[in-house]
């Protein structure tokens, strides 16, 4: 018999509980009465209210506005939408000291890179110089982390060129595929800002860590084997315009014997050996973190003279050859925002804005907390949208935060985002008044940058680790890095997406369960497997289920623990000492105290049954109510004195309902 009523007035103040244990009954000792209070009862619109605000306002944005002066309220609404209003009224020399060295040596390593990055975009070597001229302005006004140093990036150039030319032929149409960049762009930018604005940035976590260091080291090679032709001189237009290693090689080695170039290959190992050996100093010794920064930009130097007082132009060394001068022109008409292209480019910027948020996201992240200091991720989205969607407006394209940049940035000893401030300025003298001394600029330096550049995109340090840690991770890995290698970005970007979504999907559905032991000494209670010094308790089987239980799972950790339980009693027969009397599962996210919710009688397959719908039944009312995961004691005696189910107090947890069985 099963009674469920709405408890009186009295029962609002108090209840008293029965508590009941084995160890009580078998040695006559006199139960203990524990008074146990019961909770208001709650609203469903406030239980729904708090919900939402949980799920999307975890940070409680709107704290600080709380009880202030409605003038008060509209200057905090500024500088959460400029922060630099914030913080700017600390600024001092001192921090400006550290910012000016800071955005010389990161402008010194972002001109030569902007280049090579705009080539590999399929764009003309100014439009890279652009996006690190506006964008940087914008982020420092608007972001909050004083490390990331922005501009375009290289796997966000290779991304885009790739996706681009599947639309139109960067040679032959030109002008489409400027345009279709600039509205790339511009829906990247909206899609980040929009994820920020509604405080969806917990969907880029969805694509793992794994899968992150997979498809970046496939795409460090994919990078590397492009710039092939530029690095070997290869002249030919019959060049294959597909990123697979199979294809690329093929195209080098058969233009070996007519098409390589030995003056272009000499200048470009020269100047390839010289900046991995300053990378690799500059990693030894913390101190000349200024070497590797300094030496793509004195490689061009050097390269660009050396070509010109040789004339190696006319040797068959390519160049530049020109750059257009002045600053970044308007872009607004060249959008596309009517006909087919319209999609086009929607669909590329969707693809490019969440690659590029979730590098920036990680490099916020890493540099955030070894500073100490908050990141506001929303806000990082807000500031990287709006940043690329006026970016689309004035002849860049996507930008977002560089690891290497914002490296040497930090090293360099940043103290806000001014440091991007310096580099814009720099960018703008550059556009100005220098762009004419990089015509003789050879391709082959700029491809020597770029390799030197990726390399470290490679981290095999991470897929062993991986490997070490979680086998199914490493497949992720392996098959978003050997996506891209062997058959193109966007499929190793699809590999890694699906890979991660199946991942999540396996452990919702598969949970992972445990047996749990006591460690001798305490009152603690942890996994036999990891713990090999923790004793099980002879009579008592302790499950613990890794995961909450939805509709998706619930049969497997019904079969799971069933299983569990069949195999103790298989041992049973053998030299076990005891029978199993209690099932104790543990559902809670908190450490295994010996402190039970339920006491249930299981005697037959009809009441397992019982108490797992049961248990289903109350999970389906905690993803509603918001109630807390139980601790389960199942009783497995064959002849139980009493048959009883007692729901019972723990600490502050709420008391939602109580079933009593006679």
């Amino acid at each position: 018999m099963t009674s469920m009523g709405r408890p009186s007035d009295q029962n609002l103040e108090t209840k008293e509980i029965d508590l009941r244990s084995m160890s009580s009954s078998s040695h006559g000792q006199v139960p203990q009465v524990y008074k146990v209070a019961v909770p208001p009862r709650q609203n469903l619109f406030k239980e729904f209210q708090a919900t939402i605000k949980e799920t999307f306002f975890a940070d409680d944005p709107l704290r600080p506005f709380k009880d202030q002066s409605i003038s008060r309220k509209f200057i905090l609404g500024i500088e959460a939408i400029f922060p630099i209003l914030k913080w700017g009224r600390s600024y001092n020399l001192k921090k400006f000291r550290g910012d000016l060295i800071s955005g010389l040596t990161i402008a010194s390593l972002c001109i030569p890179q902007d280049i090579g990055y705009a080539k590999l975009a399929h764009l003309s070597p100014q439009y890279g110089l652009y996006s690190s001229f506006v964008p940087p302005l914008i982020y420092a006004v608007m972001g909050s982390s004083r490390d990331i140093a922005i501009g375009p990036v290289a796997v966000v150039s290779l991304l885009l060129g790739t996706l681009l030319s599947n639309e139109f032929d960067p040679i032959k149409n030109a002008e489409e595929y400027q345009r279709l960049a600039f509205t790339a762009t511009f829906f990247a930018g909206i899609t980040q800002a929009t994820l920020g604005v509604l405080r969806l940035g917990f969907l880029i976590d969805f694509l793992s860590h794994a899968a992150i260091v997979g498809f970046m080291g496939g795409a460090a090679i994919t990078i590397s084997l492009q710039q092939l032709k530029g690095f070997l001189g290869i002249k030919t237009k019959m060049f294959t315009t597909k990123t697979d290693i199979v294809s690329v090689l093929h195209s080098v080695f058969h233009t070996a014997h007519h098409g390589w170039n030995w003056e272009t290959i000499v200048i470009g190992a020269s100047f390839l050996g010289f900046l991995l050996v300053t990378k690799y100093i500059g990693k030894k010794n913390r101190r000349l973190f200024w070497l590797p920064a300094i030496a793509p930009l004195i490689s061009v130097i050097l390269s660009t003279f050396f070509v010109f007082i040789t004339r190696a132009d006319k040797k068959g060394v390519e160049i530049v050859r020109k750059i257009e001068r002045g600053i970044n022109p308007s872009s607004v008409k060249d959008l596309y925002l009517t006909g087919e292209n319209l999609g086009k480019g929607f669909k590329v910027g969707i693809v490019a804005g969440m690659i590029a948020l979730t590098e920036a996201s990680a490099i916020g992240r890493t540099f955030a907390s070894m500073k100490d200091y908050q990141l506001d991720g929303n806000k990082e989205m807000v500031a990287l949208g709006t940043m690329n969607i006026v970016g689309s407006m004035t002849s860049c394209y996507v930008a977002t935060g560089s690891f290497s940049r914002s490296a040497v940035n930090f090293m360099a000893g940043c103290q806000t985002a001014v440091s991007n401030i310096v580099m814009s300025v720099v960018v703008f003298l550059t556009l100005e008044f220098i762009t004419p001394l990089f015509k003789y600029t050879p391709n082959a330096i700029l491809s020597a940058i770029i390799i030197s550049a990726v390399v470290n995109l490679i981290d095999y340090e991470a897929a062993i680790l991986i490997w070490k840690i979680d086998k199914f991770d490493f497949v992720a890995c392996m098959g978003a890095f050997f996506g891209v290698v062997f058959v193109s970005v966007e499929i190793g970007l699809l590999i890694a997406v699906c890979i991660s979504f199946a991942k999540i999907l396996l452990q919702v559905t598969r949970p992972r369960t445990a047996i749990l032991g006591k460690i001798p000494r305490t009152n603690v209670y942890r996994n036999i497997q990891q713990y090999p010094e923790a004793s099980k308790v002879p009579g008592v089987l302790i499950v613990r289920v890794d995961s909450a239980v939805y509709f998706s799972n619930s049969n497997y950790v019904k079969e799971r623990t069933l299983r569990w339980l069949t195999d103790e009693e298989e041992k049973v027969k053998g030299d076990y000492p005891t029978k199993i009397q209690f099932l104790i599962v543990e559902m809670s996210r908190e450490s295994l105290y010996f402190n039970p919710k339920f006491v249930i009688p299981l005697t037959n397959s009809r009441s397992k049954t019982f108490i797992f719908v049961l248990l289903i039944f109350y999970y389906l009312l905690s993803l509603v109510f918001m109630m807390q995961p139980l601790l389960i004691l199942i009783q497995v005696a064959s002849k139980p004195s009493k048959s009883y189910i007692e729901v019972l107090k723990r600490e502050e947890l709420s008391l939602f309902w109580q079933i009593l069985v006679q």
